[in-house]
């Protein structure tokens, strides 16, 4: 089997400097596992199907998302459909994982967080329980590294919202609070952080050495799962094999 290509899929922004980031951690990841191509669901193309279309051999899928909602269960699987490539493995998507709580982690040292300031997780929000359920098991690996609480506050869809959560903690007596973007690059979500009341808001993940690592590592257990379905194939004798009508 010829080396799959990574199809890295993002949700997409009209920030010329999230593209850039984007485009930028592609091209880290095309430097450990080969040829990388990025794809969007949303907002900007190309579609994962039209990349998929364009690509002349097997393909690993994974969806940069940091929690599984709609667009990992519903628009990847469709997009993949429509494309008709007849060799494509979708790993799961990167969050929550522990290697993201580091490096949001870092991030926030990297802003002034001290410990004792008090921590809110700005992540877009999802109106699919799955997806919060992700936001909750990734504040809680955040957590267990800061040793301390995480809040939870979402840019867009669902609720509380990060300015509510930010004031709450004023309210409450927190004198410094810190925001960790749970953000993959910067856009429009990110941009909003900033007027949210907080002491410092932290980058996005962005281009950093561990997600490089992760995204790679999801696409090698892609690779790992596409060579065991091929072995299981060819172990099966012919007579045994079912040949599906062609409809």
């Amino acid at each position: 089997m010829n080396r799959p290509a990574l199809v890295l899929v993002a949700h997409g922004t009209r920030s010329p400097r999230g593209v850039d980031m984007v485009a930028a951690l592609a091209d880290a990841v095309a430097g450990e596992v080969g040829t990388t191509r990025v794809a969007f669901v949303d907002v900007l193309g190309p579609s994962p199907a039209e990349v998929l279309r364009d690509l002349g051999g097997p393909a690993v899928v994974v969806p940069a998302f940091l929690a599984s909602g709609y667009h990992v269960h519903t628009d990847v699987p469709r997009e993949v459909a429509d494309s008709g490539h007849p060799d494509v493995t979708v790993t799961r998507a990167l969050g929550p994982d522990p290697v993201l709580a580091r490096v949001l982690f870092e991030r926030l040292r990297e802003a002034g967080w001290r410990p004792g300031d008090a921590v809110v997780l700005a992540a877009a929000g999802s109106s699919d329980p799955r997806a919060l359920a992700d936001v909750r098991r990734g504040a809680a690996m955040l957590a267990e590294l800061l040793g301390d609480r995480v809040h939870i506050g979402y840019v867009a869809t669902a609720e509380p919202r990060v300015p509510q959560v930010v004031g709450g903690l004023r309210s409450s007596g927190h004198r410094r609070v810190f925001i960790a973007s749970y953000l993959l690059a910067h856009g429009l979500f990110h941009r909003r952080l900033a007027d949210a009341g907080a002491d410092g808001v932290a980058e996005p993940l962005g281009v950093h050495p561990a997600l490089v690592r992760l995204l790679a590592d999801r696409y090698r257990a892609g690779c790992a799962s596409m060579e065991s379905v091929s072995a299981a194939a060819a172990a099966v004798p012919r007579s045994r094999r079912q040949v599906l009508p062609v409809r």
